[in-house]
């Protein structure tokens, strides 16, 4: 899902050479045995060079995510339909950006520096989740974003709150709770608009039709081409494969949405009643990974807002770490 791709500095050894240098067969053995105890991996311990690396890619991914996520909505602040979903939004664009900072908080606990990440963003090597990159252009397509999109990543949270790493699994709790009321916001909005006026229910309709392929790629690409599910579950950083998230995901949701009278774009998703998962039509891969490779409707746009943001806010940045350039202000006498 959030580790949709990172491009790693060319050490001159392949990663397998860095493995066999850096991990200690002997620690190897009793790390991945506190790992199958259900024990919590914290930063001080000592961890496979593999397992540091899959961890940072992950979650800066995350953050990434929580940070670029919050700006097609962030748009809609000023156009959304009355006071009440002016706030509602408001309130969710802060929490999401609260996520990413809480998610690159648990990210340096693994040495890789907050500007560090940032760089890579805004440079390209590393990555965010590729439902981002897509317009909102109506109000019915933050209506999809805020009910199925934070519906697909709290299928993901939950499971890898979880997980084995310690930081990122007490991130994800905090979370979790907030994507929980996201979630009764998006579905309080997507349900007016189906049951509204004819206008509104086609308006929803349209955007659920573009937005049916991103959500499908939410959760990466099949198990059989993820090159890091199998490594990331044995280490129990990643809590469940691609497909069983996906399939979580349709079977809580396929049906909400056909309750209402809408309908999905593709005529061969039905649920196996025999294998209890659901079939559907293969998404273009192809196209996911050019929306991962930066050539997505909003890949550009999403990082010039993001650079503009990080240009204009450094001396802000840098007056807070440097002593001589802060401002000071007098406490009043009681």
């Amino acid at each position: 899902m959030y580790g949709g791709g990172y491009i790693y500095e060319d050490s001159g050894r392949s990663r397998q050479q860095e493995e066999q240098l850096q991990d200690d067969p002997v620690k190897l053995a009793a790390f991945e045995a506190r790992i199958a105890r259900g024990e919590k991996i914290e930063p001080g311990d000592w961890m496979p060079v593999e397992y540091r690396r899959q961890l940072i890619r992950l979650i800066e991914q995350h953050a990434h995510s929580e940070i670029i996520g919050a700006l097609p909505e962030g748009t809609w602040i000023t156009r959304a339909p009355g006071f009440k979903r002016k706030l509602a939004l408001i309130a969710k664009v802060q929490d999401e950006i609260g996520h990413g900072q809480l998610l690159y908080n648990a990210a340096e606990t693994l040495g890789k520096s907050r500007e560090a990440m940032i760089n890579d963003l805004l440079s390209g090597k590393s990555k965010y989740s590729n439902v981002f990159n897509y317009p909102a252009e109506t109000w019915a397509d933050v209506t999809v974003i805020g009910f199925l999109i934070d519906a697909a990543a709290i299928v993901n949270q939950v499971a890898n709150a979880k997980g084995s790493y310690g930081p990122y699994c007490r991130a994800l709790e905090r979370i979790c709770y907030e994507e929980s009321f996201h979630l009764k916001q998006g579905h309080d909005a997507f349900i007016e608009l189906a049951t509204g006026t004819a206008a509104q229910k086609a308006m929803l309709q349209d955007a659920l039709n573009r937005w049916w392929q991103p959500i499908m790629h939410f959760f990466g690409p099949p198990d059989k081409v993820s090159s890091h599910s199998e490594k990331l579950m044995q280490w129990k950083v990643k809590m469940a494969s691609n497909d069983d998230m996906r399939n979580q995901f349709l079977e809580a949701y396929v049906p909400k949405i056909w309750e209402l009278g809408l309908t999905l774009p593709d005529t061969l998703l039905k649920k196996n009643q025999e294998t209890g998962k659901w079939e559907y039509s293969d998404p273009d891969w192809d196209l996911f990974f050019e929306v991962i490779k930066g050539n997505g409707p909003c890949n550009k746009e999403r990082l010039n807002v993001r650079k503009w943001a990080e240009e204009h806010g450094s001396w802000i940045r840098k007056a807070l770490m440097r002593e001589e350039e802060r401002e000071r202000t007098a406490l009043p006498v009681a």
